[in-house]
């Protein structure tokens, strides 16, 4: 699947890579993703999936979509569309209680900017 995240957001990671803030807060330096999650307090706002066409869409308080696959995630993948419903957003990570699946904002970004490179590279 094409990556989701904007030309913007990606030159954004990217000019953040190296930079040397230490926060208090965080053991060691952050990197792009925890400074935009962080720092910048990007947050998943919702999701929406559809099994039938195999679609998880995450909306982020920035306005962008990450699209992802359900198939992508075993546990969701063989989930029932009710189990697959009943999820808690906790901002930086998707819980779903029923099949015990845990996703994280961070691991989306990191899947987006790994296929960015690809295409990219």
């Amino acid at each position: 699947m094409k990556p989701s995240i904007s030309k913007e957001t990606q030159n954004y990671l990217k000019s953040l890579e190296g930079k040397p803030d230490e926060p208090e807060f965080y053991y060691d330096r952050l990197d792009a993703i925890d400074q935009l999650v962080y720092e910048d307090g990007l947050r998943i706002k919702n999701l929406h999936l559809d099994k039938e066409i195999d679609l998880l869409l995450v909306i982020l308080n920035n306005r962008k979509i990450i699209k992802r696959s359900i198939s992508d995630f075993g546990r969701l993948e063989n989930a029932s569309a009710q189990e697959l419903e009943n999820f808690e957003n906790h901002g930086t990570g998707i819980h779903w209680p029923d099949v015990d699946e845990d996703l994280s904002l961070r691991g989306f970004l990191n899947y987006e900017l790994a296929h960015f490179k690809e295409e990219v590279g």
